[in-house]
């Protein structure tokens, strides 16, 4: 598969898109986080009034993922659903488009803290959280984890100075026997990488790995 030149962890081989996804390249495995579909509708039930695209665009950026890498398996590291209502306002569309993604593969939903209990009529399994291969795939990063981890939630990203101009762009976290991947959702915010909640979990030695076409720019984290 073309694209950034790969990284070890956890003596696997990975590769950070720059489309926001990690492909296990032993295991032909794609890895996604915090999808947050039906964001929009949430806030606008609230009364603020947002465009009503995000799941179409997330859906999109999905569709094209899954077709680039072929994937066997599909890991969704939590927060998949906005919220435990978010199934209920998807359209018969986006739930087809869906459906259509989770068979023939090995699809599992990871629970995150938006949703606890994930959609369970559009296929796929569900897991508290999983160990594969002696990596832990989990929603969040534990404190005083020991076993090589991979997780979201965060959201993280990387900011840099370009002429003069302040640049962000979604990031992986790579710590001490840590992975913390970006949020993949359309519609989604972002916690800056050198965090003090990031920084607690990944340790002093960290980096923030910001995949571009062909390219992978590796930068550490500073304390």
């Amino acid at each position: 598969m073309a694209g950034p030149p790969p990284f070890s962890f956890a003596g696997q081989s990975w590769q950070a898109l720059p489309q926001g996804a990690l492909f296990w390249r032993e295991r032909a495995a794609l890895i996604v986080a915090d999808l947050h579909f039906e964001k929009a509708s949430a806030f606008a039930a609230q009364g603020q009034m947002l465009p009503p695209y995000d799941s179409h665009a997330t859906l999109d950026a999905l569709e094209a993922i899954v077709a680039a890498t072929a994937p066997r398996e599909v890991w969704c590291l939590g927060d998949s659903f906005h919220d435990m209502g978010a199934r209920g306002r998807m359209s018969d569309e986006s739930c087809g488009r869906l459906g259509c993604l989770t068979r023939g593969r090995r699809w599992t939903w990871i629970t995150g803290n938006h949703d606890p209990i994930p959609a369970s009529d559009l296929g796929g399994d569900v897991a508290e959280e999983t160990q594969v291969d002696g990596l832990l795939l989990r929603h969040e990063a534990k404190a005083g984890e020991t076993r090589p981890e991979i997780s979201g939630h965060f959201h993280p990203k990387w900011r840099v100075n370009l002429r003069g101009r302040s640049v962000s762009r979604r990031c992986f976290v790579l710590g001490e026997g840590r992975l913390i991947v970006p949020a993949f959702g359309a519609l989604t915010g972002g916690l800056d990488a050198a965090s003090p909640a990031i920084r607690a979990l990944v340790g002093q030695r960290s980096e923030a790995l910001v995949p571009l076409a062909g390219r992978l720019l590796r930068f550490a984290v500073p304390a």
